[in-house]
């Protein structure tokens, strides 16, 4: 059993609460622009689409300082959120969330989409013939039929939140308490004399919670599909 000091369940919790907060907050955007791209025909699709993944191609750093000059005190979002409602992203816990929901954004949205593609739109079609409005056909048909993508991507997003490390040292910083999360807290070890021993503690924490979370989205997947499909 890993024994851990107050400062690395700080780390701990930190990084649960994180990663539990970005998946929520990407969750019903990344459902809504998953639709969008999946069953409508939006102009600059390909476009949305691009800017979508991009958090997948771009180093995350760059991902960060776009956050920064965006959401920083400074930045046309930031200073008005911190003018009208008193909010301060950069260097808080706030921030970390928002920097790691913007990281595993895409991958959700790859989950909820790829479920979405493989919906046959024939079902769609049989319950609007039926008198269902757009809304309810989505509500009764569609929405219950995304469900293991849903779960997967969840998942999958939170298992990213919890590894995210550049992104959010560059937006929010390394703030002990407020955004050193695990990875945070793993290279604050290794830059601190003598710290080797707290830093393999923390990685093989972190492997675990990673390993976990994959598991966890597998067999979630397996169960929606044999609760929905019957497969």
């Amino acid at each position: 059993m890993l024994l851990l000091s107050d400062v690395e369940i700080d780390a701990l919790l930190l990084s649960l609460k994180v990663a539990l907060l970005a998946t929520a907050l990407c969750l019903p955007p990344a459902i809504l622009v998953a639709w969008l791209l999946s069953r409508t025909k939006l102009p600059g699709r390909t476009i949305i689409n691009v800017l979508v993944h991009a958090p997948l191609v771009l180093p995350p750093v760059i991902v960060g300082y776009l956050l920064l000059l965006l959401f920083g005190v400074r930045g046309p979002v930031g200073a008005w959120l911190n003018d009208v409602f008193g909010v301060r992203l950069v260097f808080t816990t706030a921030g970390a969330v928002v920097a790691a929901a913007v990281m595993a954004f895409p991958l959700m949205v790859r989950a909820v989409r790829l479920s979405l593609d493989s919906i046959d739109h024939g079902l769609e079609f049989a319950a609007r013939s039926l008198g269902a409005s757009r809304l309810d056909a989505f509500a009764t048909v569609t929405l219950p039929l995304m469900l293991p993508g849903i779960l997967a991507g969840a998942l999958l997003a939170f298992a990213a939140s919890l590894g995210e490390f550049g992104a959010t040292i560059t937006f929010a910083s390394n703030v002990e308490g407020a955004t050193r999360t695990l990875p945070l807290a793993i290279y604050t070890a290794t830059q601190t004399p003598g710290g080797d021993a707290v830093a393999l503690r923390l990685v093989a924490l972190s492997i675990g919670l990673a390993l976990a979370a994959l598991i966890l989205s597998e067999a979630a997947e397996r169960w929606a599909r044999r609760t929905v499909f019957g497969q």
